[in-house]
Formats: C-alpha cells, structure tokens, sequence
C-alpha cells in the first residue's frame, strides 16, 4: 500500500528545522499553547506512514500510563484522523486497550509506557517489535521523568540500522515547559557546550500561527496578572525562585509512599477542570509535611479522575481533604468510597492554612514536578496593603493548604494511624 495526501496538513513553520532534524536528543521547550505537542504528533504519524522508514517504531513514555492515555494517545489517534479523516482505519490501527497504534503502510507501531514504578522501568527494557526496531522515543512532559529515568530509554537505542534500512536513525524526543532552571535537563542539555547530537528548539504561543485571538489575550492578562508565571508558562523561559515566595522552608526529597513510615496520612485535592485538578498524598512526621504523590490533571470530568486515582492506586482508606464549595463532587467521590471530607472554610482559613504551612518544613518527592512548579512561583500578590496570594496557577497549592487541615484544628500535630484509618 502507498501513502496519497488525504487531508492538508497544517504545521507551523517554526517546527520545521526540528522535524528534519536527525540529532539523537531532540528537545522541544518553551511556553503553553505554542503546538510542541501537536507538531510533533503529526511528525511522527507521517514518518511511521512513509515507507521510506519502514522498520522505524516509536516508543511513548509519560510519567504514568495513565497520563498516556488521556493525553499523547489523544494527541496521536487525533493527528492520525487529521491526517487520514474519514479513511483513516485504511492506513492505521488503533488499539485502545492495550494502547497501541501500529502503521498498515509500514507496520511500524507505537506503543506507550509510563516510568512511575521499578517494575515498569523493568518493562521498558524489554519493549520489542514484530516489524523493525525500536527507532524513536517520544517522552512528553519530560520534566517529569528522573535522569536516570532517560538513561534507561537512552540505552534501548542502539545496534546498527543501516542493515535494516539505510534511512533510519536513532532519536529521543523530549517536549517539555521549562519549569525550573534547577531541573536535571537544564543541567544536562542546556548548559553545556553544543552538541551534534543535541537539538534545541523553542517555542511560544505566539509562534502558534493556529492559536485563537482569545488564548493570546488570556496570556497576555497572565503577563499583567502573574509576571513569573508568565515567563514561564507563556515565554517558556526557565523558571526560577521568584522573589516574593509564599512558602520559603522546603527541600525536594525522595521520599517512602508508605503511609505506614509516618505518624499519619490522608490526602487532600483541589477540584478543577479547565484549570488543574490537583490530589495529593501527604504524610507528616515530626509534624513537618511530606508531599508523597500528586495527580495532576486538565480537563476530566469527576469519574473520569476517580478512575484515574484507583488505577494510580491512591489509598482509598485514608481521609481526602477537599474544597467544601464543590459539595456535588464530594458527593461523588463518597459513593465511589472514598472518604472524602470537606474543608471547612471561614474568614482567615485561607491565611490560617499558609500560616501552619510557613512554620513548618515541607518536604517533596521529586516525582511531584507541579507541586516543585508551583510552590516556587506561588507568591504575595503585588501593590496590596495585605499579603493576599497572587492569583493563577494554585491548584497544587490550594491541595496542599487543605492538607493542613486535620493538623492546624484543634492544634493538634500528628494523628493516630488507628484514626487515619492505617
């Protein structure tokens, strides 16, 4: 079968260089709502149908396979149906469970995998193909992967290609906000000296020539609104400790998900759809805060997250701690049985919340990069007479001030294992 033009395909000039190029590390950074994500969706879906790199196979890594599937999964199946439109199962096969799409006019496939766990590092290694090798791999969101995460797909690249086919070569595509300047891929790829085998791309939403008028002046009021914030997530510019910051008394660590390796545990989340739903698991011991996990997600409905949370195996016996102005979604969560439990607001909760957070340390698992994204930019709203914390970009923030709650009642410090249910 030969691949014909179904449908025009739309890219942004900006991605061309990036798409032709051949390095081994291609590194795609820069703001929200540039099209990273989609061009490169697009990219690979038109290589893996061109017979040219027939024997190519894409690898697509998050840090959990669930995030997989509600967003790069998403993201391919829907530039496969740019692509092909209505004639689509002609040229791919789309698997949801497990997910897979495999390629009818080269048999190349990609699969998906996430690197939450030791045991699915272990899968990692032993990822094979029916038709080719193991070419490409995708990891979107990279800056929730570890280092040594990227060391073990970097060491599945390997063998001569030329045997196989002449055309192909061997790439590790990394898209990514660039969140901290203290993050390992900074430090690895950014700061050193240039490389042959290192690309470097970037990008905003103002390169997006498919971008709408109304999201470029969303951006443009989060410049007014949230400076730092804008930098990052808008210019795609490194992240750094914003002066100003909220919370200043915490460290990243790596941390036990053992509820049982402290004095208590309980979860809390801040709902949200168009902007992030945040769940947290937290643990405290000494009376100082441990962040163990986050899921962090963008427009799911209520089940939807639910379902998330139990695949992720978030305790369903311990307390969750939610936003008490969403009384239906507790509601939901309870049925599905969960102990959810709303936060009681007042005047001065909010202020009382940042309070026991700023006398205490807090601790991060490094696996919680939106908690790390925030807390370093979550600060004191400028030109007020009070400290008010600036708007935007606060669900993690707004989970972790409801995570206070079961402590700063009463004035208590610690709960019993035997309340929390553990």
């Amino acid at each position: 079968m030969s691949i014909t033009s179904e449908n025009a395909v739309r890219f942004n000039r900006v991605f061309f260089e990036a798409n032709q190029t051949r390095a081994r590390y291609r590194l795609l950074s820069g703001g929200a709502g540039s099209g990273k994500s989609f061009n490169v969706a697009q990219d690979f879906i038109l290589k893996l149908s061109d017979v040219r790199y027939r024997g190519a196979n894409l690898l697509v890594v998050r840090k959990t396979e669930s995030a997989c599937r509600y967003s790069v999964f998403e993201e391919l199946t829907g530039a496969i149906m740019r692509i092909f439109g209505d004639r689509a199962d002609r040229y791919w096969e789309i698997h949801k469970d497990p997910m897979m799409l495999t390629s009818r006019v080269t048999g190349g496939r990609i699969v998906f995998r996430g690197m939450h766990e030791d045991s699915q590092r272990e899968r990692i290694k032993s990822v094979a193909f029916r038709c080719g090798k193991l070419t490409w791999i995708w990891c979107e969101e990279a800056t929730e992967l570890k280092e040594s995460d990227l060391d073990i797909l970097d060491d599945r690249l390997r063998g001569d290609l030329t045997v196989l086919n002449p055309n192909l070569f061997y790439q590790i595509t990394l898209t990514f906000n660039p969140i901290s300047d203290t993050h390992w891929i900074k430090r690895r790829f950014f700061d050193t000296p240039p490389s042959e085998d290192v690309f470097l791309h970037h990008s905003t939403y103002k390169d997006n020539a498919f971008a709408d008028a109304a999201y470029a002046r969303r951006m443009e009021r989060r410049q007014k609104e949230d400076p730092d914030g804008y930098a990052v997530y808008a210019l795609g510019e490194w992240g750094t400790a914003a002066s100003g910051c909220i919370l200043t008394r915490w460290r990243v660590g790596n941390l036990s998900r053992d509820p049982h390796a402290y004095d208590g545990a309980w979860m809390a989340q801040d709902f949200g759809f168009n902007h992030a739903d945040c769940l947290l698991l937290v643990g405290v011991k000494d009376g100082d805060l441990h962040v163990l996990r986050e899921l962090y997600v963008r427009e799911m409905d209520t089940a939807e997250i639910i379902a998330l949370a139990e695949r992720e195996g978030f305790p369903k016996n311990l307390p969750m701690y939610c936003d008490s102005a969403e009384p239906d979604r507790i509601r939901m969560w309870r049925k599905a049985g969960w102990r959810a439990i709303g936060v009681k607001k007042e005047p001065g909760s909010v202020r009382g919340q940042i309070e026991y957070l700023k006398g205490r340390e807090i601790v991060i698992d490094a696996s919680c990069e939106n908690v790390l994204a925030e807390i370093r930019a979550w600060k004191w709203l400028e030109g007020s007479d009070e400290e008010i914390p600036a708007p935007g970009n606060d669900d993690a923030m707004a989970a972790l001030r409801y995570a206070t709650e079961p402590l700063r009642r009463g004035g208590v410090r610690t709960l019993s294992k035997r309340a929390l249910g553990i």
